[in-house]
């Protein structure tokens, strides 16, 4: 069945490229013009593509272990070469248990609100950190461990560093002592009290018993949920800090809008959503210029925060939202981006215990079976049903943005002609020029003239498709018809809600 409904789905993005220059003709066609600019870009890197799971999810040790070879297939086809970041709400929670007989320890109290999750607390095992290694290992890609230090102590906390550092090696990329901080105030820390400052005063306390017992350790903060003044006032402070711990990444998380019963989040909203990502890039790229050595990472986001809304966020909309989304911050000189996912059960117990999609279906009428087939969370790139694992919309416009890793992103001068598109960049690893542009347009095709000065041959054409901005189907196809450049330009059609890869050469 699924092999059908991806047949289907191609044989619909075929059919929708060869008729675009059809509805062209009859629609009137907006100009427009698209060009490099001048100059380089940043590097992006070559492991730019990440994934961000709860840290709940090591409590079954058997799913980051290299014996899942169907979740092992899915980061592999996602990228060779990407970053699984472990975190989320579930890591305040967290207790480090080495052998089966280490008690669990007395725990602070917490409070309960909407949101958040209860005072449940996970053990993670030696078993699952050593499972962990060996997935890595098996699909290329390295880790950022997310260490508790909402309820932990320093003890506590060197002691799993230690392991956690000599079991995945090289592996491991950095600890991030702690999630979405600047919301403590809600559920961990006296709101009357808690600030930027009373967080780096606890974090250097931790990091410093972490790089004490590992030497070589390295890490990434504040990776805040939304409030980028953090940044801000991180970089005004580092300078302060006497023989700072070695921070490599400044991170930050970033959700377009939420819950799913929010009817702002919709699907015509998240195709429109720019300015706000620039906004929040530039903030955090001028904090990273004041503390030495550090890149920014957007290390967990998605669509919609408390687990996607369900005909938003697993649709062929969330898709080009992602593309759109990475390559922005791939431009401002991000070293990654990180979506966040997992199992249902995971990401529901991170929100408090249920997921606002499930109740939204619910009271819309559909059955359990119905509900069934949409992923869970609904946002997560890779999708678990049963013990199938499944590439979900969102996780192909990140994979079709991440073609452009390992290459320099280059400036562009675009003039979409009244078309609600995007266009991006890129000299690829080989040497290559490639351009990618999103035509996020429900209503439009994108009638492009393509720039080239001086260059001749042929552009390779690569599409991200669906049926419809609705699909749950989703596919990047390469086409056999290529486009040709004479006299240093091409005229390309992109139809309307879809992508276009071109490469030269």
């Amino acid at each position: 069945m699924a092999t059908r409904r991806y047949f289907l789905a191609a044989s619909a993005a075929t059919a929708l490229y060869s008729s675009s220059a059809a509805r062209l003709l009859a629609q009137g066609p907006q100009p427009a013009t698209l060009a490099l600019a001048g100059g380089d870009g940043p590097q992006m890197p070559a492991d730019f593509v990440g994934l961000s799971y709860e840290i709940q999810q090591l409590t079954e040790p058997s799913f980051f272990s290299p014996q899942n070879h169907g979740l092992i297939e899915q980061f592999r086809a996602l990228s060779p070469h990407g970053v699984l970041r472990l975190g989320g709400n579930t890591s305040e929670f967290a207790w480090w248990k080495p052998t089966p007989e280490t008690p669990e320890p007395v725990h602070p109290k917490t409070r309960e609100v909407e949101g958040e999750p209860p005072a449940k607390f996970y053990p993670v095992t030696s078993e699952a950190v050593v499972n962990l290694a060996g997935f890595l290992k098996a699909t290329g890609w390295t880790c950022l461990y997310g260490i508790n230090l909402g309820t932990n102590t320093p003890e506590r906390a060197a002691d799993e560093a230690v392991f956690v550092a000599k079991t995945l090696g090289s592996s491991l990329q950095y600890f991030q002592v702690g999630n979405e901080a600047d919301l403590y105030n809600r559920h961990l820390r006296d709101p009357q009290t808690w600030s930027f400052e009373a967080y780096l005063k606890e974090w250097l306390v931790m990091a410093r018993a972490i790089l004490k017992a590992v030497p070589s350790a390295k890490f990434g903060m504040p990776d805040v949920a939304s409030d980028m003044s953090w940044l801000t006032d991180l970089g005004e402070a580092w300078a302060g800090i006497s023989d700072p711990p070695p921070v490599t990444t400044l991170s930050h998380h970033f959700y377009f809008g939420g819950p799913a019963t929010n009817p702002k989040v919709n699907i015509p909203a998240l195709l429109s959503e720019v300015e706000r990502t620039k906004q929040m890039a530039e903030t955090a790229t001028a904090a990273a210029k004041k503390v030495p050595g550090t890149r920014v990472r957007m290390t967990e986001g998605n669509t919609c925060y408390r687990g996607g809304k369900p005909g938003v966020s697993d649709v062929f909309a969330a898709a080009l939202w992602s593309a759109d989304y990475a390559l922005t911050l791939a431009s401002y000189g991000y070293s990654g981006v990180n979506l966040h996912g997992g199992t249902g059960q995971s990401v529901a117990n991170s929100v408090g215990g249920v997921l606002p999609g499930d109740v939204m279906l619910h009271d819309a009428g559909e059955t359990p079976d119905q509900i069934a087939t949409h992923p869970h969370p609904f946002y997560t790139p890779v999708g678990t049903f049963g013990s199938i694992y499944k590439l979900e919309p969102v996780a192909y416009g990140l994979k079709f943005a991440g073609a452009f890793s390992g290459g320099t992103m280059l400036p562009v001068s675009f003039n979409a002609g009244g078309v609600n598109a995007t266009a991006y960049a890129s000299r690829l690893a080989d040497g290559r020029i490639s351009f990618i542009v999103l035509n996020k347009d429900a209503e439009k095709d994108l009638a492009l003239v393509l720039s080239l000065p001086g260059k001749s041959g042929e552009l390779n054409v690569e599409t991200l498709m669906a049926p419809a901005l609705d699909s749950r189907e989703t596919g990047i196809y390469g086409l056999s018809r290529k486009i040709s450049v004479k006299n240093g330009s091409a005229s390309v059609t992109v139809p309307k809600a879809s992508g276009m890869r071109l490469t030269l050469g």
